[in-house]
């Protein structure tokens, strides 16, 4: 009697999906990869691509190229609309069903905007190569645009740039937008000077980089304002128009307006019905399983890790790498793992 092979279904193409998916290449297990694109992002270096720094080619890699030699892993470009737990299924947004022995759900994080939906079509997000081209097509522009007004006055806006949010993302992209920004005027504009470029860097709470040790706080904010950013601390944003963000105190004009406030868990994981934390992260076992689920697995940004002093895990590409690496290694051979029998536990290098 022929055996059938687990299958192993990965929803995310991202850190966490791609270390699963290199430990479990070699077992005898059929996987398959779902993505919405077909490629797998070095994300931390988005920002690089937004700013001009890379081309999209250097931060992208075809997901089907990575396993294209290894004969038991499929790749399905399609979006998962809902999760039938105790079916073990999924539905994709197309209407096709995906069966599952084992479900590892890393899904690519969203944009939170906190209830204000409605500043997405004013204020660019950065988690997509799309989100990223886009960013660069703006500042390219504004630049240009800049070039053609007599009036400093007048082209003060388009050499004004507003990134919203102090953790790493935004600090290194308004980083980046002050040194790429001058350096490109100095060399290729006759008609607009470096000293008129503003970039601002607004944080809500007291201090950039929150959660990071106090030393690198301080110097990220020295070097930020080196550059010439200015850090606005303490400072809510309570609205956002077209080509206008809302201060609590003041506002500030500009059709450059970059959204790096904070990220939430894909929506997807609340077809589950378990437990998640304010930000959609599902709360998971010691072993990244659901509670229930035993064969049903969530890790990097998708999950509620807490580590031994009862801190949630940050949404990093470390988290998710090391969590992937566990839980591959977990699963490579063939039986389903009891709950909390083995514990995830990352270090932090």
């Amino acid at each position: 009697m022929k055996i059938e092979p687990r299958k192993v279904v990965i929803v995310g193409g991202g850190f966490a999906g791609i270390s699963v998916a290199n430990r479990l290449k070699h077992s005898s297990a059929e996987i398959t990869i779902i993505d919405r694109s077909n490629h797998h992002l070095f994300q931390p270096l988005l920002y690089q691509v937004a700013t001009g720094g890379l081309s999209p080619g250097d931060i992208a890699a075809p997901i089907r190229a990575i396993f294209g030699k290894d004969r038991n892993i499929k790749v399905l470009m399609g979006e998962v609309k809902s999760i039938e737990a105790k079916e073990n299924e999924l539905t994709l947004i197309n209407g096709n069903k995906v069966q599952f022995d084992q479900l590892i759900l890393a899904p690519r994080a969203q944009d939170n905007f906190f209830g204000h939906e409605d500043w997405k079509q004013y204020a660019s997000g950065l988690k997509t190569l799309g989100d990223a081209l886009q960013i660069r097509e703006r500042i390219l522009l504004s630049l240009e645009e800049a070039e053609q007004l007599e009036d400093p006055e007048k082209r003060q806006p388009f050499l004004t740039y507003v990134i919203i949010g102090g953790g790493p993302t935004g600090v290194e992209t308004a980083g980046a937008i002050a040194e790429i920004a001058r350096t490109s005027m100095r060399r290729n504009f006759r008609n607009i000077n470096e000293n008129e470029v503003k970039v601002y860097l607004v944080e809500a709470a007291s201090e950039i980089l929150n959660g990071f040790a106090k030393p690198l706080n301080g110097k990220a904010r020295k070097m930020l304002e080196k550059l010439g950013v200015q850090v606005l601390l303490e400072t809510p944003v309570i609205n956002i128009e077209r080509d206008l963000v809302h201060l609590k105190v003041g506002r500030i004009s500009t059709p450059n307006i970059i959204w790096a406030a904070g990220i939430k868990a894909s929506s997807l994981l609340d077809s589950l019905h378990v437990e998640q934390d304010r930000m959609g992260r599902v709360v998971v076992n010691k072993d990244l399983s659901v509670p229930g689920y035993p064969n049903i697995f969530v890790l990097g940004d998708s999950a509620h890790f807490k580590d031994e002093q009862g801190v949630p895990l940050p949404a990093m590409a470390s988290v998710a790498k090391q969590q992937g690496q566990f839980l591959g290694t977990l699963l490579s051979v063939d039986f389903l793992p009891l709950p909390n029998k083995f514990k995830f536990k990352y270090e932090n290098k």
